[in-house]
């Protein structure tokens, strides 16, 4: 399941330094507010993320990065589940078994900044440091154009699955390898 904006603006620019790290268990609650309430996933899709959680348990099994900004007003000690004085932006989980973009996410507030494509960009990076060569995504439909714009290539459809998932949805691939794009 992947979801992403699709406007394209700066990188980042409106949030001040954005940085990608490695998720932590701390962070799912968040993470799994940004999957349950993305606008991408309003309407007919709403089925498909209700309910959805990105648990501690997740995050441990697999290759799970978010883009946070650091927010320079933040005094240190403050932030509840977050680091201090960091927003979460955007996160990616790679499964590294079935070498597979699983999620991709941006929040809605920080979609058009470049968020998406820095997430793809890190992606990338770390699917050729484990010698990944080919990374599958099965988009959500409206995000497709934007995988396409990023580099990501078509290759078939995957039938809708219900009563979970009621449409097809596209498949695509990045080439990461010594072979692939960027």
């Amino acid at each position: 399941m992947v979801a992403v904006g699709v406007r394209r603006a700066g990188a980042g620019g409106r949030f001040g330094a954005v940085v990608v790290r490695r998720a932590e268990g701390r962070d799912a609650r968040r993470l799994t507010r940004m999957v349950r309430g993305s606008r991408a996933y309003e309407g007919r899709y709403a089925a498909m993320v209700e309910g959805y959680r990105v648990g501690p348990d997740y995050i441990e099994a697999h290759r799970v990065f978010v883009a946070v900004a650091m927010d320079a007003d933040v005094e240190a000690g403050v932030g509840g589940e977050a680091r201090c004085g960091e927003r979460v932006l955007g996160f990616y989980a790679l499964v590294v078994e079935s070498a597979e973009l699983d999620l991709m996410f941006v929040a809605d507030q920080a979609q058009g900044y470049g968020i998406g494509r820095r997430l793809v960009e890190h992606m990338q990076g770390e699917a050729r440091r484990l010698g990944i060569e080919r990374v599958r995504v099965v988009s959500h439909p409206p995000a497709e154009g934007f995988y396409r714009s990023v580099g990501a290539r078509p290759v078939g459809m995957v039938p809708a699955n219900p009563p979970a998932v009621m449409w097809d949805r596209p498949e695509l691939a990045f080439l990461v390898g010594s072979q692939g794009e960027k």
